[in-house]
């Protein structure tokens, strides 16, 4: 694809982005790190079937489930209420690390919305020479000022959580590549398509029923 295209799509997403979130970029400080490193949940919170999802930022199969299987998913079973579905952040390097502690301090209600532009525009800021200063300029737009970006991808305690969900993933799943998803505690390699997920996803819901 011509470069001029990739950056119309990308200043495209963008402002997409700025549209939706609709906040003011003056400094912030950042959320208690209880409620940075808070279970990130879509869907109904008593159904009996739970859709885990272990991801990296900079992982380009995690970004294509996003983008393309993941709307499916989220209309025909998380909007109807079949499943909860959690996001878990699992890094696999530092610029997948500085996306996530970014998008966890954002604000809770829109964290979703951040992931989203954040797997959008994965190709054009993991592409840029200076990935991190990249991630600052999406964090202005999505509702992260400067200040709480800084703070927040230097914050010890944040790095550690993120870094602790990921290790708890090895020891409990053996979680070794992203994505990877766990469905009420069965383990399923990430690269599905979404026919075979569909297929996952309804034995379990009526198993569950």
């Amino acid at each position: 694809m011509p470069r001029h295209i990739v950056r119309i799509r990308f200043f495209a997403v963008m402002i997409m982005a700025f549209m939706w979130a609709s906040v003011d970029l003056s400094a912030q400080t950042l959320p208690p790190a209880e409620e940075i490193l808070s279970e990130r949940i879509l869907g109904n919170s008593d159904a009996k079937v739970t859709m885990i999802e272990y991801a990296s930022m900079t992982c380009p199969h995690c970004a294509n489930f996003h983008t393309k299987t993941f709307p499916a998913i989220k209309k025909e079973y998380i909007v109807t209420g079949k499943i909860k579905f959690i996001y878990r952040d699992f890094p696999l390097d530092q610029f997948a690390l500085a996306a996530a502690m970014m998008a966890r301090c954002s604000a809770k209600e829109r964290y979703f919305g951040v992931v989203d532009v954040i797997f959008r525009t994965q190709r054009e800021w993991v592409r840029n020479p200076n990935p991190r200063k990249a991630l600052e300029q999406i964090g202005k737009i999505v509702g992260v000022s400067e200040n709480t970006y800084e703070a927040c991808v230097t914050d010890k305690v944040v790095h550690d959580g993120i870094m602790k969900m990921r290790n708890d993933a090895v020891e409990k799943y053996k979680v070794r590549t992203t994505p990877t998803f766990v469905v009420n505690e069965k383990k399923i390699n990430g690269g599905l398509p979404l026919e075979e997920l569909r297929k996952v996803l309804d034995a379990a819901v009526a198993k569950a029923s």
